[in-house]
């Protein structure tokens, strides 16, 4: 069985198990959130050792020259010496405000002590202490100054609980990231866009909205926000706002199942880029529901949000 290293501790694992869950069944804390491979809360360097490819998959190549992989689907054959992910990996940043968007989420600006690149629609992890990171999407503009995440209070979430009774601007976090696809490019400003997702998944379709309105989409662009009650439909008043401004945009709030409402309105797809984020199942309904309506699979981008594993 392969031996893991990590600081002090070294811990034997059992046969296909990942290196995540043997240092966490050794009491060896290590921050994670998914344990899927999707959110890089978890991100360690290898100093000695093989791993697999497919532990590095999704990664920066930056990320992959130093060694970086996620332990969560890591399976090694032989062992290995780990270690943090190291310089560059992780960005100071503090808290610059927290505001209630509706009664159970909050937005966060986040104010990075160094520069930080990203797109509006990508994801970043977000670590409160070195144990304790959730990933969450970025929902404003690199021009704005701060990096906004929307935060969904979860019960016995343990960040989210932090961010709605605890945090107080001016703390100090650290940022990680950012990954993901889901964001917009420009290269056909005639294209339609159409942006669909539940919950917070707005957080990213907001980014995209913004990105590609301040890069002058001109095709029309239709983001559907879909909620269980009316209490979770959150910033109606700026998406209204812009729409007013932006002939080629529409706004359409809804606590109907969203994929009948986007089918209703948007029947066929051919030709449109789309973007779709939040509740896993959702994600993957429309994602169906949109490519067999005719548009291609390359250009349907998405961002599931999975929920943290203990």
């Amino acid at each position: 069985m392969p031996s893991v290293s990590f600081g002090s501790h070294v811990c034997q694992l059992h046969d296909g198990e990942t290196v995540l869950d043997g240092l966490l069944r050794h009491g060896i804390p290590v921050a994670h959130a998914c344990k899927a491979g999707s959110c890089g809360s978890c991100i360690l360097r290898v100093v000695s050792g093989t791993i697999p490819d497919s532990a590095q998959s999704g990664l920066k190549d930056s990320w992959r020259a130093q060694g970086c992989f996620l332990p969560c689907v890591c399976r090694p054959v032989g062992d290995l010496a780990l270690a943090e992910p190291g310089v560059g990996a992780r960005a100071a940043a503090r808290i610059a405000s927290l505001r209630l968007l509706s009664a159970d989420v909050i937005g966060v600006r986040i104010a990075p002590e160094q520069e930080f690149e990203y797109r509006p629609g990508q994801y970043l992890t977000l670590f409160a202490t070195p144990t304790l990171a959730r990933s969450y999407s970025i929902a404003s503009l690199p021009s704005d100054g701060r990096i906004e995440l929307h935060v969904r209070r979860t019960r016995n979430g343990l960040m989210s609980g932090w961010l709605f009774t605890e945090a107080q601007p001016g703390d100090p976090v650290q940022l990680q990231g950012p990954l993901g696809d889901c964001f917009y490019t420009c290269g056909n400003q005639d294209q339609p866009l159409l942006l669909a997702g539940t919950g917070t998944g707005l957080a990213p379709l907001y980014g995209v909205l913004r990105d590609a309105l301040s890069s002058g989409h001109r095709g029309p662009i239709s983001l559907f926000h879909g909620a269980l009650g009316p209490a979770g439909l959150y910033l109606g008043d700026e998406l209204r706002s812009l729409s007013s401004r932006y002939p080629n945009f529409t706004y359409t709030p809804t606590t109907d199942p969203i994929d009948r409402v986007v089918a209703a309105q948007v029947p066929k797809t051919t030709g449109y880029r789309a973007f779709v984020c939040g509740d896993p199942a959702v994600v993957q309904l429309l994602k169906r529901k949109i490519f067999l309506a005719g548009a291609a699979m390359r250009e349907i981008h998405s961002d599931a949000f999975l929920p943290a594993v203990a």
